[in-house]
């Protein structure tokens, strides 16, 4: 199942999105929450909410996608997470997770303009699963893991090469505003497996990453006992799991993101999360 947070004119809505529709939830009795979403008996009433309304179903193309999490506590970043992409900095694989945080403003909706800094140059992509926190989870086994995981969704991972690398750190270059495009749906847990998904980024319909999940080098599972060890993670807090091989900053020549360009970022089992580049206005 595939649910999407959208609005029609209106305030935000959920809705299930079944194949080109969206199927609004505005029946419900409760609220869509993370919290919710993490319960096998709400998701069941939402199918069956779905199925009520189908015939109120209405084309994905005449609503506006809005990205799942809006705001999450925090968003933690798994830094060098995919055999490939270790192997094209010529890098040795971690022992344990290199986590990085990423402001939560830094969100935006499917659609919405990447804004690329006038004070960054190197603006990069980077196709990331995004996992979704569905209740507290403190010192969490790796075996329980996915009864905290409330569902999946996917991140492009802005990064301003330039600050990251002149800081010597991540934040600055990771959280400028709309560095964290979402969506385009959240898919609950159980409803894929994250450790074999086929990922992809394109850049102006040209393919620049290409790889799969099972690429992981830590799974989903050991990344939330190992961040719940050192941090209470909260329902709406979200990890974004790494990116493959192919980013533009290590490329020969490096390429990277301009105005104009448009970022194609899909996930298998969630769908393609699109935004455009475009130049920060002077004020």
């Amino acid at each position: 199942m595939q649910l999407v947070r959208y609005t029609a004119g209106g305030a935000p809505e959920w809705g299930v999105r079944r194949d080109d529709d969206v199927v609004p939830l505005s029946g419900l009795r409760e609220d869509v929450t993370v919290q919710n979403l993490n319960s096998p008996g709400f998701l069941t009433v939402v199918e069956d909410a779905a199925d009520a309304a189908e015939d109120q179903s209405v084309p994905v193309e005449d609503v506006k996608l809005l990205a799942p999490v809006p705001r999450p506590g925090k968003i933690v970043c798994v830094g060098l997470n995919y055999h490939d992409h270790a192997e094209e900095q010529d890098e040795e694989v971690p022992e344990r997770p290199l986590l990085f945080g990423k402001a939560g403003t830094s969100v935006t909706n499917p659609g919405d303009p990447i804004v690329h800094p006038a004070a960054i140059d190197e603006v990069d992509y980077e196709v990331e699963l995004g996992v979704v926190i569905g209740q507290t989870a403190k010192n969490v086994d790796a075996e329980d893991a996915f009864d905290y995981v409330a569902g999946y969704t996917a991140i492009n991972d802005v990064s301003g090469r330039d600050a990251q690398f002149d800081d010597g750190q991540f934040f600055r270059g990771k959280s400028y505003d709309t560095f964290a495009p979402m969506g385009p749906t959240f898919v609950p847990e159980g409803d894929v497996d994250p450790h074999d998904l086929d990922v992809a980024c394109r850049v102006n319909g040209e393919t620049k990453q290409e790889s799969n999940t099972s690429e992981f080098i830590f799974g989903v599972d050991e990344v939330v006992e190992y961040i719940s060890g050192i941090t209470t993670l909260r329902p709406g807090d979200v990890i974004s799991t790494g990116t493959p091989g192919g980013v533009g900053i290590f490329r020969d020549p490096p390429e990277l993101l301009e105005p104009g360009d448009s970022v194609d970022v899909e996930i298998e089992g969630i769908g393609t999360l699109t935004n455009p580049v475009v130049a920060e206005r002077d004020e």
